[in-house]
C-alpha cells in the first residue's frame, strides 16, 4: 500500500510541474474572453433597462444610482464598476489568505479587466431589443456565462461569486449560483423599497438566469460519479494513473461477468465534470475496451474535495 501511495504522489508531482504553465496559457485568454462577455451582457443588455445586476456588481449599480439621484455624482463616467471594484477589495484579501495564490492573482486580473471594460463600455440610452423579457434573458445568459467563464478558468470575477467559491472551497455543500441567489434576496428586497416592483422583480429574474448560465458553465462545481468496469489483469498501472492525475482516490470491487463468467475489477470515484476529459483519456490509453458510466449532479456527503481553482 505505501508503494502505490508513493508511486501516487510521485506521479501528482510531476503532472502539477508539467501542466501548471500549460493551463494558464490556455486560461488567461479564457478569463478575458469571460471578462469581455459578462461586460457586454450588463452594459449593453441589462443596464439600458434600469435594472440592477446580482451580487456586489448590483449594489454598486444601487449605490451610484442613488448618488446620481441624489447630486453627489455628476460625472458623465459610469462609476459603478470603479466602486465594485473597491467594494470587492475585502473578499480578495481574503482570497488571498484562504485561497491559492494563482488563483488570487488571476482573481486580481479578472476583476481589473471587468472594472476595465464596465466602465469603458458605453451604456445605450436605449434597450437594444424592444422586448424587455428578450433583453433580460439575453444579459442573463451573457453575464452567467462570462462569470461561469471565468471560474472556469480557476479565477473569480468578484463579488459573490469570490465569496461563493471561498464558502464552498471550506464548506463544499453549496454551489456559486446558489450563494449568488441568497445575497441577491437582500438586494432586491432594497429595491422593491427603493424603486418599485417591476424593477425589483425583472431584477431578480435576470439574477436567477444568471446564476443558473452561471453553474452551468462552472464544471468543477458540477459534482460526476463514475464507474469503471475493465478486464485488465493487472489494473495497478491504471489505478496509479488515475490517482496519480486527478488527485483523486478511487474504490475497487473484485467482479465476474454474470454472462460472461470472466473476471472484472470495479473502480468507483467522484470527480467534478471538469476532470472528466483527462480522466477518460487516462483510462483509454490503459484499456480502451474499458466500460464507463456518468451520472452527474450527484450528491456528495462525507469527505471530498471540490477543486474550484
Amino acid at each position: 500500500m505505501n508503494s502505490v501511495k508513493q508511486e501516487v504522489r510521485k506521479l501528482e508531482k510531476k503532472n502539477e510541474e508539467q501542466s501548471v504553465w500549460e493551463e494558464e496559457k490556455l486560461r488567461l485568454p479564457l478569463i478575458l474572453l469571460g471578462a469581455v462577455i459578462y461586460s457586454v451582457g450588463v452594459n449593453l443588455f441589462l443596464r439600458p433597462l434600469h435594472l440592477y445586476s446580482g451580487g456586489i456588481m448590483g449594489f454598486s449599480q444601487l449605490v451610484t444610482t442613488l448618488l446620481k439621484n441624489a447630486g453627489v455624482i455628476t460625472t458623465k463616467i459610469d462609476l459603478a464598476g470603479i466602486l465594485n471594484y473597491l467594494l470587492n477589495l475585502p473578499g480578495l484579501i481574503l482570497a488571498v489568505r484562504t485561497m491559492r495564490k494563482r488563483f488570487a492573482l488571476k482573481t486580481v486580473l479578472s476583476l481589473s479587466l471587468t472594472t476595465l471594460l464596465l466602465t469603458l463600455l458605453p451604456i445605450p440610452e436605449l434597450p437594444i431589443m424592444e422586448e424587455k423579457i428578450a433583453n433580460i434573458l439575453v444579459a442573463g445568459i451573457l453575464s452567467g456565462t462570462g462569470a461561469g467563464l471565468i471560474l472556469r478558468s480557476g479565477a473569480s470575477g468578484g463579488g459573490m461569486d469570490l465569496i461563493g467559491m471561498i464558502i464552498v472551497q471550506k464548506y463544499g455543500h453549496f454551489s456559486v449560483g446558489t450563494v449568488n441567489i441568497a445575497a441577491n434576496v437582500i438586494l432586491y428586497s432594497i429595491c422593491l423599497i427603493v424603486f418599485d416592483v417591476p424593477t425589483a422583480i425583472y431584477s431578480m429574474i435576470n439574477s436567477v438566469i444568471q446564476s443558473t448560465a452561471c453553474d452551468r458553465v462552472h464544471t468543477q462545481n458540477i459534482n460526476v460519479e463514475v464507474t469503471v468496469i475493465t478486464k485488465l489483469e493487472d489494473t495497478g498501472p491504471l489505478e496509479i494513473a488515475v490517482m496519480g492525475s486527478t488527485g483523486r482516490g478511487l474504490t475497487r470491487l473484485d467482479a465476474s461477468g454474470r454472462y460472461s463468467e470472466e473476471d472484472e475489477s470495479v473502480f468507483l470515484m467522484v470527480i467534478s465534470k471538469y476532470e472528466i476529459p483527462m480522466l477518460l483519456n487516462v483510462i483509454r490509453e490503459h484499456d480502451p475496451s474499458a466500460f464507463i458510466l456518468l451520472d452527474e449532479n450527484v450528491r456528495v456527503e462525507g469527505h471530498f474535495i471540490k477543486k474550484l481553482t
